[in-house]
């Protein structure tokens, strides 16, 4: 390996250095830029010789980092994400989209009622959803700032809460307590649980069943009987009056709803005022 040189090596082998440490390949790298493998390999193997460091093995299978490859990777992540961000702080524009994914229910009770204020603080930015069927499907949605449930620790993702879970017997004007009760199957506390919370004894079982928390709240307002309804999620219907809150004890729990993002997304300052914003919105 020849001599190492003094300062800093050309940006153009940083970036493809990193992609190919990231991508675990020359061809990997190279289809992300656009070039040869040919290409790839001389520009690492131009870095490795102004660093006077081997950074990758190079096997009949293809690559892998060495030590001090591996050891110089995050330093160079680093230093070229903090590039990005502090060229966009100072001369990117502010940003004209904000896309964000989550459940349907999700996004018709959480975000929907909060795109009128969110366009007020910020008139000129389009807002774009994307509807999942399921909670297990954002693992692999493409849009990464969404609308979660749970207890805000996703591996990876920074999140802020919109707001906590609350449970609540609740039900359209004219159905009081002694109504069936309406049953809703999943991770959420249930009419079991508020019992004994609230102290209430056995509760007559409940002829309907649900897996969604939308469609118990829908059940609640055609006058089927009463849900333990989510505040943040029925808090329109309960606005305008199509459910009430029963004089019943209410059952705090450990989740909420939270709007999260990858961590390294968000870097910049424009991007971090700009989910601030719709944080606000969202929470009314």
């Amino acid at each position: 390996m020849a001599k190492k040189k003094i300062g800093l090596p050309p940006l153009d082998w940083l970036r493809v250095f990193e992609a190919a440490g990231r991508l675990g390949g020359f061809s990997a790298a190279a289809r992300e830029f656009g070039l040869t493998q040919a290409a790839v390999s001389q520009r690492i193997g131009n870095l490795e010789a102004w660093l006077g460091r081997t950074l990758f093995v190079r096997e009949a299978r293809g690559v892998s980092l060495t030590v001090e490859g591996e050891s110089y990777l995050p330093l160079v992540q680093d230093s070229l994400q903090a590039l990005e961000r502090n060229t966009e702080d100072l001369f990117g524009k502010s940003p004209r989209e904000l896309r964000v994914a989550g459940l349907s229910s999700n996004i018709h009770a959480l975000v929907v009622p909060g795109i009128a204020r969110f366009l007020e603080l910020r008139p000129n930015v389009r807002v774009m959803t994307d509807s999942v069927a399921r909670r297990s499907s954002l693992d692999e949605e493409r849009t990464w700032l969404q609308i979660r449930y749970g207890r805000g620790a996703w591996p990876g993702r920074d999140a802020e809460l919109i707001a906590p879970e609350v449970l609540v017997p609740m039900a359209a004007p004219g159905v009081d307590w002694g109504a069936p009760l309406i049953d809703l199957r999943g991770e959420r506390p249930g009419w079991r649980d508020w019992s004994r919370k609230a102290d209430q004894g056995d509760l007559n079982p409940s002829n309907i069943s649900f897996d969604s928390m939308e469609h118990a709240l829908s059940a609640a307002r055609q006058g089927m009987g009463v849900a333990l309804g989510s505040v943040p999620l029925a808090r329109a219907d309960l606005q305008v009056g199509r459910l009430r809150q029963l004089e019943l004890p209410h059952l705090e729990t450990r989740d909420g709803y939270w709007l999260t993002w990858p961590e390294d997304r968000a870097k910049s300052q424009k991007q971090r005022a700009l989910i601030a914003d719709f944080l606000q919105a969202l929470r009314g």
